[in-house]
């Protein structure tokens, strides 16, 4: 939690606000207390955002729909009123961690926690469509697990049976993996979408892990539209139970009363939630919330006590509290905060391995990597659609609201910037200002790869089209088994590198396939395109032409190791990751020019990141974290490590001068110490 700043109000309502739990493109959450000490979430619309009308009717709606149900299971909304030109929210606070917190700290739950949970949310789901609504975003993330039972938020999508889900400019969020497949496919949803929603939190419950996975978001949506849930880490008495939720078809769905005598929930089973460890961080939560609720002033961040300061940090230690909007937490300190202004004030590149401005907490978990373009970073918004921010400055430049990032966006040769809507259509903006140049409407489900002449799609009937980028028509459509993965565009050709480790290429004239290698890897890699060749990582790195796919050269990984993963071609050298090694290699003839071991993660979509004098990957040397490392490009030695603190996904990015990370929802900048241009990428 911060403590209040200049702009924040004292007070709204009976409210007396002490601090900040969190911010996001909407608005701010405060933690208040009322004259009774009853503690409060009270969620405030940003001032800019007070006179859009969409923003005003899905900030009402939210509240209108927590309000329209009366259960137990939801975070009850207290109050909502304009005051002072402030648009507010004020619903029950929750001291717990969400399901995922705690499924992440203390793993799977056991059997009869599960079939509680299940009980529990079966019945709250049955109060929310009682109410004629249907929630449409059920996922661990917005489960609270309190010492009452689990509680549901966040009803910032939530809209009556008889409409589809929209937010302020039409896109239809859908959480990867968590989504049913007709909201994936934009169609209209009933009561049935939620209770699918519910089968993937309980098969995550029960075993730690997604019952959807892929290497990309499109591929877990993919998954899940044509796919089979993996519940092969759930125990089998479990599986017969879960099972049925996630059928394709919803009439094959069963109910929320069907549901909770399918688990037959334990007696008296809201004492699960009152013992062992879960139970003891709830409580420790709860202390930290009883505390803030009981000060006697508020917290103003311009003269804070050295006491009251190391209080903050205390209890924001001891509390990581969920507040019922739905709207995360997060935190900028001094230093963040001093980083960000000293960068906007000195031009000068900072040393190498120093941040820039970050971490803030501003992205899409969900955001496919960054994209870098005319000296802006580009990715998915935590509030949804895509948003840009200075890379040196770190000031937030633009925003898509109706941009959907997990349909993967590029940068063209030409310099514009493409992403799709939730509709299919293909938007062209300038990366400087967001200023859209052109749209069409392709069908577009992901956006694949592009070249001098043409945009490569795959439409949402999963048939690859290509469409010009300057008469914006469609060239041609083909059907293909490629199903989902990566893709390159160049001389002549687009290269398709599938999931399940096949490689097709087809000729950019006409979409005919040219060759095809089958089984090369156990996941797909990024192909890259270089001088009438393709790189293919996999069970060998693979040099082949690319009119024939015939080897120039491979070479395998060697007895005992892993697959080779994506590549980054700079000059006639070659940066894979391999055996928990960072390797660069000739690129004439593959011969090894050094390797270092730096427990590199292998992840296959993800190629080495050129950034200034140095060469950068993501390493799980760190048992509790994933980091950026750097090594010399030119010796291979170690020259600097960004500890990031967490063991969710990370994702690298360079502009050549910079490395951008994205790890779940925070954004961080680095220097790379020089500016360079930015090296040839996949």
């Amino acid at each position: 939690m911060n403590p209040l700043g200049p702009g924040d109000p004292l007070r709204l309502g009976p409210y007396r606000l002490v601090g900040v739990l969190g911010a996001g493109g909407m608005g701010k959450v405060y933690f208040g207390h009322d004259a009774h000490g009853q503690a409060a979430a009270v969620k405030v619309l940003l001032p800019q955002l007070a006179h859009d009308q969409h923003m005003v009717q899905r900030f009402l709606r939210e509240a209108e729909a927590a309000r329209a149900v009366t259960g137990e299971g939801v975070a009850r909304v207290l109050a909502a009123q304009t005051e002072g030109g402030r648009l507010w929210i004020a619903s029950e606070f929750l001291a717990g961690p969400t399901l995922e917190q705690a499924v992440g700290t203390y793993g799977p739950l056991p059997d009869e926690a599960v079939r509680a949970l299940a009980g529990s949310l079966s019945e709250t789901l049955r109060t929310i469509h009682a109410a004629g609504l249907i929630h449409r975003d059920l996922k661990p993330a917005n489960i609270v697990l309190t010492s009452r039972g689990p509680r549901v938020i966040d009803f910032g999508i939530a809209r009556p049976e008889h409409g589809l889900t929209l937010t302020t400019t039409g896109q239809v969020p859908v959480t990867p993996g968590y989504g049913a497949p007709e909201q994936v496919l934009g169609q209209r949803v009933g009561p049935a979408a939620d209770l699918f929603s519910l089968g993937a939190v309980l098969a995550f419950a029960a075993s730690g892990a997604p019952a959807y996975s892929g290497a990309h978001v499109a591929a877990v949506q993919y998954e899940v539209v044509h796919g089979e849930p993996d519940l092969s880490r759930v125990p089998e008495p479990l599986r017969p139970l879960i099972g049925p939720c996630l059928a394709k078809d919803p009439a094959f769905r069963p109910s929320p009363d069907q549901i909770r005598a399918a688990f037959a929930p334990p007696r008296r089973a809201e004492r699960i939630w009152q013992q062992g460890p879960l139970a003891t961080d709830i409580k420790q939560r709860e202390t930290g919330a009883q505390q803030w609720a009981t000060l006697p002033g508020t917290v103003v961040a311009q003269s804070p006590s050295p006491n009251r300061r190391r209080f903050l940090g205390l209890a924001a230690g001891a509390a990581v509290l969920a507040a019922g909007g739905g709207t995360a937490a997060w935190l900028l300190n001094d230093e963040d905060e001093q980083t960000r202004s000293a960068s906007a004030k000195d031009p000068k590149p900072a040393p190498a391995g120093t941040r820039v401005w970050g971490p803030l907490a501003i992205a899409d978990p969900w955001s496919p990597p960054a994209r870098t373009a005319d000296g802006v970073v580009i990715f998915g918004a935590k509030d949804g659609g895509l948003v840009a921010y200075g890379a040196a400055d770190g000031k937030k430049k633009w925003e898509h609201l109706n941009i959907t990032p997990s349909s993967e966006f590029l940068v063209l040769p030409g310099g514009a910037l493409v992403a799709a809507d939730a509709a299919g259509t293909v938007h062209a903006f300038s990366p400087s200002t967001g200023k859209e140049q052109w749209s069409a409407n392709v069908d577009a489900f992901v956006i694949l790869a592009a070249d001098d002449d043409a945009l490569y799609v795959m439409t949402r009937d999963l048939k690859i089209r290509a469409v010009d980028t300057k008469t914006r028509k469609t060239l041609w459509t083909v059907s293909d088994s490629f199903g989902s993965g990566y893709a390159a565009a160049g001389d002549g050709h687009l290269v398709l590198a599938s999931d399940k480790g096949n490689v097709t290429t087809l000729d950019v004239r006409s979409g005919r396939q040219v060759w095809e290698r089958r089984g090369v890897a156990d996941y797909g890699a990024v192909p890259v395109i270089h001088d009438g060749t393709v790189l293919i990582g996999g069970t060998s790195l693979r040099k082949v032409r690319v009119e024939d796919g015939k080897d120039v050269w491979t070479v395998p990984p060697g007895l005992g190791a892993s697959e080779w993963g994506s590549a980054t071609i700079e000059g006639d050298l070659v940066y894979v990751v391999s055996s928990y090694m960072l390797h660069c290699r000739r690129l004439s003839d593959g011969a090894k020019v050094w390797a270092t071991a730096i427990n590199a993660l292998y992840a296959p979509m993800d190629a080495p990141q050129i950034v200034g004098d140095y060469v950068c990957t993501v390493t799980a040397e760190d048992p509790k974290s994933f980091d950026a490392v750097a090594l010399r490009k030119d010796t291979g030695k170690k020259a600097w490590t960004q500890r990031q603190g967490s063991r969710k996904s990370l994702k690298l990015t360079t502009d050549g001068a910079r490395l951008i990370l994205l790890q779940n929802e925070t954004a961080t900048v680095i220097s790379g110490g020089t500016r360079q241009a930015a090296p040839e990428r996949s």
